[in-house]
C-alpha cells in the first residue's frame, strides 16, 4: 500500500506578480521576497511574470515557484536608451484588450493555488486577477503604467481606451507600497502606505570583491550598468585611456571587441553569480556607476555607497521624477550621449567623485517593511 502523501504546512500562499519591464520590478521583488521567506519559512511563495527566470534562481533564497507569464507589456526598447514609442503604445494596447480573459483564467490559477494575498509590481493583470479570485491585492511600485503611457501624448491619441482599462484594473488594488521618487499616484484610490527604498545591499566588503575580481590596488572602480538590454556603441580602447580608473562592464549589447584594454573587465551577469558574487556586489565594489537612471541602480548605489554617473534614457515619464530626486540621495552627475559614446569620461568622474554627499542619507530598509506588511494581511 502506497503512502499518503504528508499535507502541506498550512501557512500564507503568496503570489507575486511582477513587470517583465527590466531588471528593476523584479530585483526589488526578490528582496522581499527573501525577507518574507526570512520571517515566515513556511510562507509559499508563487512567482508569475515575463523577467527572467535565471535571475530567480540565482538571487531567491529559499523556496519559490516560478511560472512564466507575461503579464504587462512594459516599453519597447531598441536597448536601454532607445525606446519605440507607436510599438509601445500598440503592444500595450493589444494585451489590455484581452485582459478580461486573462483576469479569468488568473483568477482560476489563483483559486487553485490556494493563494491568500496577491501582489503586484505593478502590471494590472494582477489586481484584475485578483478581483476574479475574490483575494486581497496589494500594490508595489513607485510608478504606475497610466502614468507611463499618458505622457505619450500623440501616440495615445488613437488609443483612448487604454488608460481607462489600465486604472479599471487598478482598482483592484485593496492596500498600496508606494516606493520613493514616485509617480502617477495622484488619483490612486486604495490606501496608501509609503515606505523607504527597497535595495540589495551587499554583504561583502569593497576591497574583497576587487580582489576576487582581480582588480588592482590604488585604483578606483567604474562600473557601466545598463541592464539586461545593454548598450550598444561603447568604445573599450577610449574608456582604456581613462586615467586612474579601472571600468568594469557586462558584456550586453558590447559585442566582440578585442583587444580588451588592460583597466577593462568585461563580466556576464550569470558567471558573476556563478562565482559566489552578486551584481549588487559590483556596486559595493565601485566608486562610481555610470548608468541610465532607473529605480534599481539608484536605490543599489545608495545602499552600497557608489556615486552615479547617469545619462539620458529616451522620452520616459520615470526620467525626470527621477533625476529631480537624484540630489537629495545620491552624488550624480549627467553625462549626455556625446560624451558616453564618445569616452569623454575622466571629467565627469573626477567632478563626480569630488562632490559632497547630501547631507541624509534615505533609508533602505524598504523590504524588510513590505515583508510586515504583506505577511500582516496574508
Amino acid at each position: 500500500m502506497s503512502a499518503l502523501p504528508l499535507p502541506r504546512r498550512a501557512g500564507p500562499v503568496l503570489a507575486f506578480y511582477i513587470s517583465g519591464h527590466a531588471f528593476g520590478h523584479a530585483s526589488r521583488v526578490i528582496e522581499v521576497i527573501n525577507e518574507v521567506l526570512a520571517l515566515d519559512p513556511g510562507a509559499r511563495i508563487v512567482v508569475r511574470t515575463g523577467a527572467a527566470r535565471w535571475l530567480f534562481d540565482v538571487t531567491v533564497r529559499g523556496p519559490f515557484e516560478f511560472h512564466a507569464c507575461p503579464c504587462d507589456t512594459g516599453v519597447v526598447q531598441r536597448d536601454s536608451l532607445h525606446l519605440d514609442i507607436p510599438a509601445t503604445i500598440a503592444r500595450a494596447r493589444a494585451f489590455m484588450s484581452g485582459l478580461d480573459g486573462l483576469a479569468r483564467a488568473e483568477g482560476a490559477f489563483l483559486r487553485a493555488a490556494g493563494a491568500t494575498l496577491v501582489v503586484g509590481d505593478i502590471p494590472p493583470l494582477a489586481f484584475a486577477a485578483a478581483r476574479e479570485a475574490g483575494l486581497p491585492a496589494v500594490a508595489l511600485g513607485n510608478f504606475t503604467w497610466d502614468w507611463i503611457y499618458g505622457a505619450y501624448t500623440d501616440e495615445i491619441a488613437a488609443a483612448s481606451e487604454l488608460l481607462p482599462a489600465i486604472r479599471r484594473a487598478y482598482r483592484g488594488a485593496t492596500a498600496t507600497l508606494r516606493l520613493p521618487l514616485w509617480g502617477g499616484f495622484e488619483d490612486w484610490e486604495s490606501p496608501i502606505t509609503d515606505l523607504p527604498f527597497i535595495a540589495r545591499h551587499s554583504r561583502r566588503e569593497a576591497a574583497d570583491v576587487r580582489q576576487i575580481l582581480g582588480l588592482p590596488d590604488g585604483t578606483r572602480v567604474v562600473l557601466t550598468s545598463f541592464g539586461g538590454l545593454g548598450i550598444a556603441g561603447l568604445s573599450l580602447a577610449t574608456l582604456g585611456r581613462l586615467d586612474g580608473y579601472t571600468v568594469i562592464a557586462t558584456g550586453y549589447g558590447l559585442g566582440p571587441q578585442a583587444p580588451v584594454p588592460p583597466n577593462v573587465r568585461l563580466l556576464d551577469d550569470r558567471g558573476l553569480y556563478e562565482r559566489g558574487l552578486r551584481y549588487e556586489d559590483l556596486v559595493r565594489a565601485s566608486d562610481v556607476v555610470v548608468t541610465k537612471p532607473g529605480y534599481g541602480i539608484i536605490a543599489e548605489c545608495l545602499a552600497n555607497g557608489a556615486a552615479m554617473l547617469y545619462t539620458s534614457r529616451g522620452r520616459f515619464a520615470e526620467y525626470d521624477v527621477l533625476v529631480a530626486g537624484l540630489p537629495a540621495v545620491l552624488r550624480s552627475r549627467f553625462i549626455g550621449h556625446g560624451d558616453l559614446f564618445g569616452g569623454r569620461w575622466q571629467a565627469h568622474l573626477d567632478a563626480v567623485l569630488a562632490q559632497a554627499a547630501p547631507p541624509e542619507k534615505p533609508r533602505t530598509d524598504g523590504a524588510v517593511l513590505a515583508a510586515t506588511f504583506l505577511l500582516g494581511l496574508a
